[in-house]
């Protein structure tokens, strides 16, 4: 089965200008309203779905209440447009996953590639473009923040004049991403406090936080102004959010919404039963 990684590497490989089996879900886990009452706004990475055309699956999400299929790049908008849904974060600008902003190496390479971008990304009426921090290649924290820092000063100028917020993932460097630096919620702030810009969050992403530190309402709690963006996937293995993997998704929805955040979650995981009946139990879990 294809992993993100693999999905990443193949995103960014392609030009920019070119542009049921298993357990049912038990009661508790299921919430009793619909999707459209909610407090959480729904989305999904389509990476997990690769097998699935886009055009059947932008039909078959809005059937689910969902109103954003992400990491989307330019040339998915204008179909995401046409079936009457939203990209909450789309993708298209960079070099992948561990080639970031933490090696001034790649900084010219990066900042042209998101001054490209990001007026694309306002044209088509979006407001958030995903990046990366790169790989630590034995580069200490304080090493990786400076250069990180140096690299995403120079873009905030065009970000703010395009009201785009470039959103930098958390991931784990523990099973998925080795090496990758931005992996804890504190090092990912710090950098958002030296750029000291709106134009600049985090992606809380609950199932890498929660292998590399766990504590997750706790750190969101803390934390929200800090974050733009959420993925949710089971822990461990990066399957179904119901009642086969540890976390418990709708108290942590909960917390989300209490806090006033008004973005959207973005359900990322690999369904291990039929996709549909996968992705829609999730979205009845998360809705709080």
């Amino acid at each position: 089965m294809s992993n993100r990684r693999h999905a990443v590497k193949k995103i960014f490989g392609a030009s920019v200008g070119a542009v049921f089996s298993g357990s049912l879900p038990s009661e508790a886990m299921v919430k009793t309203g619909t999707p459209s009452a909610s407090r959480i706004k729904h989305s999904v990475c389509k990476w997990c779905y690769s097998k699935v055309p886009l055009e059947e699956f932008c039909k078959s999400v809005r059937e689910i209440g969902i109103g954003s299929v992400e990491l989307m790049g330019p040339k998915e908008w204008p179909v995401l447009k046409a079936h009457g849904l939203y990209c909450a974060l789309p993708h298209g600008a960079g070099k992948g996953i561990e080639k970031g902003f933490n090696d001034t190496a790649h900084h010219q390479e990066l900042i042209r590639s998101y001054e490209e971008v990001i007026p694309l990304v306002s044209k088509a009426g979006y407001n958030t473009l995903i990046c990366f921090s790169g790989n630590r290649n034995g580069k200490s924290d304080e090493e990786g923040l400076a250069n990180c820092e140096k690299g995403l000063k120079q873009l905030m100028s065009v970000a703010e004049k395009h009201k785009v917020t470039l959103i930098m993932e958390l991931l784990n460097s523990k099973v998925d991403h080795k090496d990758y630096q931005c992996d804890h919620t504190a090092w990912g702030v710090e950098l958002c406090k030296r750029i000291g810009s709106e134009r600049f969050k985090l992606l809380y992403d609950i199932y890498h936080m929660q292998i590399m530190e766990g504590d997750v309402i706790r750190n969101i709690r803390e934390n929200i102004r800090y974050i733009g963006h959420f993925h949710t996937g089971g822990v461990p293995g990066r399957n179904e959010i119901d009642d086969t993997q540890e976390l418990f998704y709708p108290a942590i929805m909960r917390a989300i919404a209490d806090t006033g955040y008004e973005g959207y979650v973005g359900q990322e995981f690999i369904p291990k039963r039929d996709w549909f009946d996968s992705l829609k139990q999730s979205i009845e879990i998360c809705s709080v």
